[in-house]
């Protein structure tokens, strides 16, 4: 608790940006020997890597320590800060707390760490371990997700119930305990399959996402449900304060799993990007953007993005009866001005650079390629390697010229999608309005563990929510 308000909190999306450069980075990586060989006979544990990204360091762009989990098989997946720029909303003001730790869910083990990164920024310990059995009985949910800094309290998704099944949904964590508090739904409506979530804070409007139930997520893509429309096509409106279902807002049965959801962060406007993995029909990309108009909340697609032919034996055996390769969709970031959408497309090794001024009609302007199905592009560095995953999560700086990938997605469909193996890399781009380019030095690998987040020193730009424009 601080009794002057954390630095790192902002009142608007415009000032963060005006804020100091990261100097660390904080990564969480999955040890896939524990999952492939059995999370009880494996000593080792997901990590978490502190990464060095002061260009005045002598230790830039270099791994300078890893915190072990004590337990094996937990796929640290999404984390988040436990407090951020939400804190000063004045509907439910908390400017004491500060942005010292780091919430870390297992997703495959129901496990949450809270993580203290005060004490020493470069070395940070464990402070508060919840159990899966905890977090089942005073919930009712399990493989926890995404994670927000709410303004009374810290927001967590979750896939599944306390027996694994459907449906998934939302829980919170007290602010300065972290004790589960309870479910947050009062009134859930038609909602059943769960996956990201975020919110116009200002206009008291949570929209969450779908992916699917456990059972059809954790061995990977099921074939015969994605053929057959089963996964989730639909986003959710909700009273915030209320925590009642308002709306669903349905994109079809033919675009499967709508996963990541990115609000405008100028809290005066009614609109945001939703990523879509992929479409039955052609296995084609897309992105949405839910608005609100004279007619209540609507959405359209205003990105779509095709499949590219490839040899079929480059192809895993998912792939080969289509002799394509789908772009895969499983990130989407937007700066802090609302103006550049970043989009990862792990099947096809690209990120896209969108503007977005007008949010309606996006414009390519940029195209990265690293790794990719059957292309494995290489990085400057070292041009003659071919690299495999593909883009995966994307974080942007708060000023929005910092760039930062990762190439593991989830240690199921690494295997599906990449059958002879994931090594672990995370790379950084120049970003400006005239430039988009990797930086040539900056690629560091993670030797035996597939990294997947990527959340900076003092916020990012899917990290925090503000209440002024």
């Amino acid at each position: 608790m601080r009794w002057t308000i954390d630095p790192t909190f902002y009142p608007s999306a415009r000032v963060a940006m005006e804020s100091p450069p990261e100097k660390l980075a904080y990564v969480v990586a999955l040890n896939p020997a524990a999952q492939s060989n059995g999370s009880l006979e494996n000593p080792r544990g997901d990590i978490l890597a502190v990464v060095d990204l002061d260009p005045d360091s002598k230790t830039y762009g270099q791994i300078v320590s890893q915190l072990e989990m004590p337990y094996p098989g937990d796929e640290l997946h999404h984390f988040g800060w436990n407090a951020c720029s939400s804190s000063l909303c004045p509907q439910s003001p908390h400017p004491h707390l500060e942005r010292r730790y780091l919430v870390v869910p297992g997703l495959r083990s129901s496990r949450i760490y809270v993580i203290d990164t005060k004490p020493n920024p470069l070395f940070p310990e464990i402070t508060k371990i919840i159990e899966p059995e905890v977090l089942k009985k005073r919930t009712g949910y399990s493989r926890p997700h995404t994670v927000h800094c709410g303004p009374e309290g810290i927001y967590v998704s979750a896939l599944g119930n306390d027996k694994g099944e459907g449906p998934g949904g939302i829980f919170i964590l007290d602010h300065f305990s972290f004790d589960p508090l309870g479910m947050w739904e009062i009134d859930r409506g038609p909602q059943y399959y769960a996956y990201d979530f975020w919110w116009h804070i200002n206009q008291d409007i949570l929209i969450s996402s779908e992916w699917g139930t456990p059972p059809m997520v954790e061995q990977g893509v099921v074939g015969s449900l994605l053929m057959e429309g089963k996964y989730g096509h639909r986003l959710h409106l909700w009273d915030m304060r209320k925590r009642k279902h308002l709306q669903v807002l349905d994109l079809g049965e033919d675009n499967q799993m709508a996963l990541e959801l990115r609000p405008a962060h100028d809290p005066r406007k009614s609109y945001g990007f939703a990523g879509v993995v992929i479409s039955r029909k052609d296995l084609s990309a897309s992105v949405w953007l839910w608005f609100r108009d004279n007619s209540g909340w609507q959405i359209k697609k205003v990105i779509e993005i095709p499949a590219i032919s490839v040899e079929q034996e480059k192809l895993p055996t998912l792939l080969k009866p289509f002799g394509k390769v789908p772009p895969l969709i499983t990130d989407i970031d937007l700066s802090l001005d609302d103006k550049y959408l970043y989009v990862s497309c792990w099947g096809t090794g690209e990120l896209r650079k969108y503007e977005v001024a007008d949010p309606y009609n996006p414009e390519l302007v940029g195209c990265l390629k690293i790794g990719g199905i059957g292309f494995q592009y290489s990085h400057p560095k070292n041009p003659q390697k071919a690299l495999n995953g593909g883009p995966q999560m994307v974080e942007v700086s708060r000023d929005g010229k910092r760039i930062y990938l990762t190439n593991s997605l989830y240690w199921a469909w690494d295997e599906q999608f990449y059958p002879s193996g994931i090594e672990g890399w995370m790379v950084k781009i120049q970003s400006t309005p005239k430039s988009f380019e990797f930086e040539k030095d900056f690629f560091i690998e993670f030797a035996g563990l597939r990294p997947h987040q990527v959340r900076l020193q003092g916020g990012d730009s899917s990290t925090d929510s503000f209440c002024f424009p």
